[in-house]
């Protein structure tokens, strides 16, 4: 659901009115697939273009979240005091408001908020004050969408506000033991042997079609002489 605030503070939602919408499960078939909300992501876009406000929208429709769109920077310090977020983002040059004091603000009243700061006025000075102020990104306009999407997706997952569906965790598991198997030199025959593990079972987990028990984790990360915190590095840094 998307909430446009405008100048003169009447609420305009896109369609009928509707309630926060539940975390939302992964459909098979679908490009989201890969990931799912783990529970109501509310997000608050501060920007005074309010086309950069539709375009994040839009950017962000297929992960259902709950976004507010603020573009009159009269309402905007109200609005960081009037509900409780999971991410801001925030154009760091706003007409009439000193940047360092919304950036306050927002670490006062949001403490549990993460920061995406987008800004068509790159300097040193804001970058280094974004770095201080711990935002999670710091990214320039015109900025491409998908950039945008993967940064407020690992962001919101590094959180564990999204999650990778069952279906995708056991595809790139089985990718990684893949890809280290090869770099080894090793057939699926040979880690079979090592592992004590059957060929067909193998088979399937590297497929994705099955999942491995803790037990078969730790026979296939020991004959691939890995660690299994490592696998699942190789699964985090591939989303």
């Amino acid at each position: 659901m998307s909430t446009l605030l405008p100048p003169n503070g009447a609420t305009l939602t896109e369609g009928a009115p509707k309630p926060a919408k539940p975390a939302r499960q992964a459909t098979p078939g679908e490009d989201n697939n890969r990931l799912y909300n783990a529970g109501e992501v509310r997000i608050l876009v501060l920007d005074d273009d309010p086309a950069i406000g539709r375009l994040i929208d839009a950017a962000l429709a297929q992960y259902h979240f709950t976004i507010d769109m603020v573009s009159d920077p009269t309402r905007m310090e109200n609005q960081i005091m009037a509900a409780a977020y999971n991410l801001i983002v925030l154009d760091y040059v706003l007409p009439g408001l000193d940047s360092k004091k919304v950036m306050e603000l927002i670490q006062m009243h949001q403490p549990d908020s993460s920061v995406i700061v987008i800004t068509a006025f790159p300097s040193m000075d804001s970058a280094l004050h974004c770095l201080r102020s711990h935002t999670y990104d710091y990214i320039t306009k015109p900025f491409q969408v998908e950039l945008l999407q993967k940064t407020v997706v690992r962001c919101l997952e590094s959180r564990g506000l999204m999650r990778l569906s069952e279906e995708a965790l056991r595809e790139q598991l089985g990718a990684a033991i893949r890809e280290r198997r090869k770099s080894l030199g090793l057939t699926l025959a040979d880690l079979a042997k090592r592992t004590s593990v059957s060929l067909g079972y193998l088979s399937q987990i590297e497929l994705g079609k099955n999942s491995a028990s803790i037990e078969t984790l730790y026979r296939i990360a020991l004959g691939l002489r890995v660690r299994v915190a490592d696998l699942f590095q190789a699964i985090q840094a591939s989303v």
